[in-house]
């Protein structure tokens, strides 16, 4: 499949988006740094998010619209404040976009709602990402599948059974060209509670390309998930974390974007295909394995033993195996220290 003109696939690189989130800390100036920061780090894609707080929840401050988890970073706040911080302002979209664009950046977003999908549309946008609280939202996905418009659906929490409904709904409307993203909703989430494991057996179930939503601090999980099939990462992205912003805590900084593209690729180059035997670039290498050579001085006629033959490096003599074989023969011409032992030189 294809997000814009870039191929997903295991034969191509793994696509990496940077997650920009609420990381603008409310500057269009910051958030616009953040898409320059983007580009020089090699990312291949900016995404970012559309709500408001409207869209999102209720203009409460108590009950079930308080963050009261202790363990929470957004401890003691009210979901409606918390996203009055984080949301993009929805004029901001067209200015970010055109300069991702400008950068090369594919750059596309979260929809939280319809009214976001539609403004999305009339910015073109190549792709959309469902976010893991929004995968068990069937209208949602019903509206963006309607699109024409590739999906990225993070999978954070959602059951087989739920997964099945809502790839099956994006079918439905002729959405093949679909990556599911192995997530863990926790922020920052723990490498031992990454389970990536599922990314082959989500592959395999759902038969399409298959990803990471990244939350863990560092690269190691990201990395790790190359290996196991993962054609999109997306890392949340920032400027710098002592910079603070609602998701600072588990984003990656310029640098360490730079790292994930390279090593990401890295990872990917690594896993080739199923060979045995010497490569061409291992030909050349072939020569300092170990081989049979006379260490010392010989006479026509003198019995080879472990005292005056042994197995040493370079490559140029009969291979290792053949040293039983040789052992109590005589030569068959005078030799000196350091000939690789050939058949000629073996008597019967």
């Amino acid at each position: 499949m294809y997000i814009a003109d870039k191929q997903i696939s295991k034969e191509n690189e793994p696509f990496i988006i940077a997650e920009m989130s609420g990381n603008h800390n409310q500057s269009l100036e910051r958030a616009l740094e953040i898409v320059n920061a983007a580009a020089k780090s090699g990312a291949h894609a900016l995404k970012l998010q559309t709500y408001t707080p409207d869209t999102m929840t209720l203009d409460l401050a108590g009950g079930d619209f308080f963050i009261s988890d202790k363990k929470s970073l957004w401890k003691g706040r009210s979901l409606y404040d918390l996203y009055q911080e984080a949301h993009t302002p929805w004029d901001w979209h067209k200015p970010i976009f055109d300069r991702a664009r400008e950068l090369g950046l594919i750059v596309f977003s979260t929809p939280f709602d319809e009214t976001s999908v539609d403004f999305l549309e009339e910015l073109d946008v190549p792709c959309y990402k469902i976010a893991s609280f929004e995968n068990i939202d069937i209208p949602l996905i019903r509206k963006v599948a309607q699109t024409g418009k590739p999906m990225i659906i993070s999978t954070g929490m959602a059951t087989i059974a739920e997964l099945d409904e809502t790839v099956r709904t994006a079918r439905a409307y002729g959405r093949n060209d679909i990556v599911l993203l192995k997530c863990t909703s926790t922020y920052p989430a723990i490498s031992g509670n990454s389970n990536l494991l599922t990314i082959p057996h989500m592959r395999d179930l759902f038969g399409c390309e298959v990803g990471l939503s990244d939350h863990t601090l560092g690269l190691g999980a990201a990395v790790a998930s190359v290996a196991l099939g993962a054609t999109v990462i997306e890392k949340h992205f920032t400027l710098d974390r002592t910079d603070g912003g609602v998701d600072s805590a588990f984003s990656l900084e310029p640098e360490e974007m730079r790292a994930l593209v390279e090593e990401s690729k890295r990872s990917w180059q690594a896993l080739g295909q199923i060979v045995y035997g010497p490569t061409e670039a291992e030909k050349k290498s072939m020569i300092f394995r170990r081989s049979l050579y006379i260490t010392k001085d010989l006479q026509a006629g003198d019995v080879l033993t472990n005292e005056n033959v042994r197995s040493i490096r370079p490559g140029y003599g009969l291979p290792p195996r053949y040293l039983d074989v040789v052992l109590r023969k005589s030569v068959t011409m005078d030799v000196k220290k350091g000939t690789a032992v050939q058949w000629d030189l073996v008597g019967k």
